[in-house]
């Protein structure tokens, strides 16, 4: 009887592999689909503020004021243009031409020299909220840097009582690059893992061929072990080329253990087949199969999982339902092993999580397919 459950399964998953090698979108969507979005999000999406284009206005040309702004065309963060007065800046800004601009009026270097405090307009184009912050805060520390500087010119004691030096861990470079590919591998592999089955049997439905299978001897465990061992193969291939790339061409540094990155990217491609299975048991056609997917798998792990949008800034309701998303967890392991290493008071809880949600959604696929035509 065993032997002959063996059998069956073996001609299954030969059945399915070659299907899989004949048919090129599987190909596609386990290889092409993850190298294609890391490449178009990594170059295209970031959250690093650099060359922002910031007006200068110096109504009283002087040393000082010369030596304040040279500090704005000596960062990589911004792109400054000078103009004649506050009128013209803000038509540029009004005019998007310019995220902000800073305003030093005819007594800065007067006021300076008496050692008041002298009046900095500072005006941001606020629809960017990122460049917005980026201009008040670089403007606000570049501040305090001259005040020192000419402090300690002058000869006199440090004006700043407080001496902070900072120091950055998991990120130093505070990239967001680094910051955002490993999180986006964890959306890549959601929908990847989730197309893979639900368009493939979804197209079997169509083509006749998922009916010749349930007029065999063969169970619906056998038939769903055959589709989810190939296709686990085959989206964990995919990964593998997602963390290639990301280490070799982004240069993300990859400080944990791999064998624990293989063991949760394991677990979570086995709970995106298994909400696959489910969505294929749902819809019998590849392009409502596909809506569903993108919508009930690729759309939450985008939004809800932390890949972007930081989960503890979110209302507590929304937060709540973030715990179901699968991507959540395994966006929370993949930055930790990426960029602090195997900290396993992270990675224990979300590992866990993870299988749950494995046997939770592959159950459910087999609750839900039936052998039977209706």
């Amino acid at each position: 009887m065993k032997a002959g459950i063996w059998m069956r399964l073996r001609g299954l998953i030969r059945k399915e592999s070659l299907q899989i090698l004949r048919d090129p979108s599987s190909i596609a969507i386990a290889f092409l689909l993850p190298a294609m979005l890391l490449l178009l999000f990594g170059y295209g999406v970031s959250l690093d503020a650099k060359h922002v284009a910031l007006g200068i206005v110096v109504e009283q040309p002087s040393a000082a004021a010369a030596s304040f702004t040279a500090q704005f065309s000596n960062s990589p963060y911004f792109a400054p243009q000078s103009f004649p007065n506050a009128a013209a800046a803000q038509t540029a800004l009004s005019h998007e031409t310019i995220d902000g601009f800073v305003w030093l009026r005819s007594d800065f270097a007067r006021r300076v020299a008496a050692g008041q405090d002298p009046d900095i307009g500072v005006y941001v184009d606020g629809i960017n909220a990122n460049n917005a912050r980026l201009i008040e805060n670089y403007v606000q520390q570049s501040w305090a840097d001259w005040i020192t500087s000419q402090a300690d010119l002058a000869g006199a004691s440090n004006p700043v009582p407080i001496n902070v030096e900072p120091r950055i861990w998991f990120n130093p470079a505070v990239s967001s690059r680094d910051y955002l590919v490993p999180g986006l591998i964890a959306v890549i592999m959601t929908l990847t893992g989730a197309l893979l089955t639900a368009l493939v049997i979804a197209r079997e439905w169509e083509r006749g061929t998922m009916e010749a299978l349930m007029v065999t001897r063969v169970s619906m465990h056998e038939i769903l072990i055959s589709k989810v061992v190939p296709y686990f193969l085959l989206g964990m291939g995919g990964m593998a080329v997602s963390v290639t790339i990301a280490v070799f061409l982004f240069g993300v540094p990859l400080l944990g253990s791999l064998l624990v990155l293989t063991l949760a990217a394991s677990l979570f491609m086995l709970a995106s087949l298994g909400m696959g299975l489910l969505i294929s048991t749902i819809a019998k056609n590849q392009f409502v199969a596909g809506q569903i997917a993108i919508i009930t798998t690729f759309l939450p792990a985008f939004i809800l999982s932390g890949f972007i949008f930081d989960i503890g800034s979110m209302p507590a309701p929304i937060q709540v339902i973030t715990h179901i998303v699968a991507a959540r967890y395994f966006v929370s392991i993949l930055q930790s092993l990426f960029l602090a290493g195997t900290v396993w008071p992270v990675i224990l809880p979300n590992l866990l999580a993870l299988l749950l949600m494995a046997v939770f959604f592959l159950g459910a696929a087999r609750l839900a397919a039936r052998k039977r035509l209706d």
